[in-house]
């Protein structure tokens, strides 16, 4: 059976609806807690796909939080043996980080809630990302950070604030600023672990619940095929 590593920062940013994904590809999925597994000794190479998860620190705080470090270390092995990974806000960031990019606090602010993507290079055919540019799509968005991007990558997709959303490396590596995995149930516990950070940031749950209610199953269905489509492209051994 074809493995999924999950790494996490937080119990609740899970792989949400990539899970389903997953399973319905084959893929036997564990998940690792980044703040107390021994990620220095974790084989790079293991698992057929790597998925490195969100959290809310930063790529640069490595004196505060070691593991990042180790985080790093791991990815960069596994990036340059062009093995199946995926990241998520700040497991895209990590992986920016890996690939020699800067990753630091967002000149415009945080970018929390509904909004859409749009491909920089306009409606591209084989952009893996295409299901979530449909006219009045909404993706979520829970980030403070922001990063240059890599020399040897692809730009997938921005928004109006933040131009470097998404890029992929090859046919190996999907890298996403945002949270194309969010599902609105799930979201009940993002409000209350993130619960400090929404009241100093002024956004009322209330109305991010209601945001979320409206466009997060538009989303999944959307996202569903974005991840086939990352999945059928991808290099062996995970093949679909």
């Amino acid at each position: 059976m074809k493995t999924a590593l999950a790494i996490t920062h937080v119990g609740f940013e899970d792989l949400g609806s990539l899970e389903s994904v997953l399973r319905q590809a084959g893929f036997d999925i564990r998940y690792l807690d980044a703040t107390t597994a021994p990620l220095e000794s974790l084989d790079p190479i293991a698992p057929d796909l790597l998925v490195v998860l969100g959290g809310p620190i930063g790529v640069y705080e490595q004196a505060s939080y070691p593991f990042l470090s180790h985080e790093i270390a791991l990815l960069r092995q596994r990036l340059a043996r062009q093995l199946p990974t995926i990241g998520i806000c700040l497991g895209a960031q990590l992986m920016a980080t890996a690939l020699g990019a800067k990753v630091y606090p967002g000149p415009s602010g945080k970018e929390i809630g509904w909004l859409p993507v749009f491909a920089p290079d306009g409606a591209a055919t084989d952009n893996p990302l295409q299901p979530l540019f449909q006219p009045g799509m909404q993706v979520l968005h829970w980030h403070g950070d922001t990063f240059d991007l890599p020399s040897t990558a692809r730009l997938l997709a921005s928004s109006a604030r933040y131009p470097h959303q998404a890029f992929a490396v090859g046919q190996h590596a999907l890298a996403l600023q945002f949270h194309p995995e969010a599902q609105a149930e799930s979201l009940q516990r993002w409000y209350v672990g993130h619960a400090c950070e929404l009241a100093q940031a002024g956004i009322s749950v209330a109305a991010l619940r209601e945001q979320s209610a409206l466009h997060a199953p538009r989303l999944e269905r959307q996202a569903a095929g974005m991840w086939w489509r990352w999945l059928a492209d991808v290099s062996a051994p995970i093949m679909v």
